[in-house]
């Protein structure tokens, strides 16, 4: 069986867990070097610790932060002797809060976590890029959500931010194609992670019932599709946004 990524360098933002561990699982296992990052970095670590091979590093990274995002990839591009090729926008949080109830720090939070951070990774990865003579078949990945949609009550500032995401996907496939490097979205329907951990088994087997394969996803299902987007296998996809939702109606 081929190594997709044999040689390449990955950052994952949000790996210490859910879908950001499980990306930098599938990573490892088609050959790539990962640097785990996450704000919390003892499960960076620990993601660090389950991976195949031994290139891996965990790293601590604020994405809402200019100098942390900066200084994280000073490090990486130092440690590795290039920048990361391969860059997984994984970090994000959710706060289910009606409109009308939603304050001003939950929105500023969800805000600069999910769309300021994407932007901020990006830009800082694809400066990198350039300056280490590295953009050709680069791929960003960037994690968005079916939410996006605008299908669900309770996460309309959520909702906001990864639609936000998809814009800036789109439009950054645009500006970065010319250099080599691909921009894509990826919107995870109902996954098993931490993040859907709180949902009382009532609203899980509602939304099971939407599904039309009748269940949930595993976090390995979406980073399977990450990885693929990584890759070369997927060489003329730039700008697009796959729904991995199971088929949620």
């Amino acid at each position: 069986m081929s190594i997709l990524l044999a040689g390449k360098l990955a950052l994952v933002t949000g790996a210490g867990s859910g879908i950001g561990r499980e990306v930098c699982r599938v990573l490892a296992r088609e050959g790539a070097n990962v640097v785990a990052a996450d704000q919390n970095i003892k499960t960076a670590q620990e993601t660090v610790a389950s991976l195949t091979g031994t290139e891996h590093i965990a790293l601590h990274i604020n994405v809402e932060d200019r100098s942390s995002v900066e200084t994280a990839f000073k490090d990486v591009t130092k440690q590795f002797s290039k920048p990361p090729t391969i860059i997984v926008n994984s970090a994000g949080i959710v706060r289910n809060t009606l409109l009308m109830k939603h304050d001003d720090s939950n929105f500023d939070d969800i805000i600069n976590v999910n769309l300021k951070g994407t932007f901020l990774v990006m830009q800082t990865a694809v400066k990198a890029m350039i300056e280490g003579n590295a953009t050709k078949n680069s791929s960003i990945i960037n994690i968005s959500s079916i939410a996006a949609r605008g299908r669900h009550i309770g996460v309309s500032t959520y909702s906001a931010s990864k639609a936000g995401v998809i814009a800036m996907t789109k439009t950054a496939s645009l500006e970065f194609g010319q250099f080599g490097i691909r921009v894509n979205a990826v919107l995870p329907g109902f996954i098993d992670t931490p993040m859907t951990a709180d949902i009382s088994d009532e609203e899980r087997e509602m939304f099971k019932k939407n599904v039309s394969l009748q269940r949930t996803g595993k976090p390995e299902e979406v980073a399977e599709v990450i990885v693929f987007l990584a890759s070369d296998r997927s060489s003329y996809i730039n700008g697009a946004s796959i729904e991995v939702t199971g088929g949620l109606n």
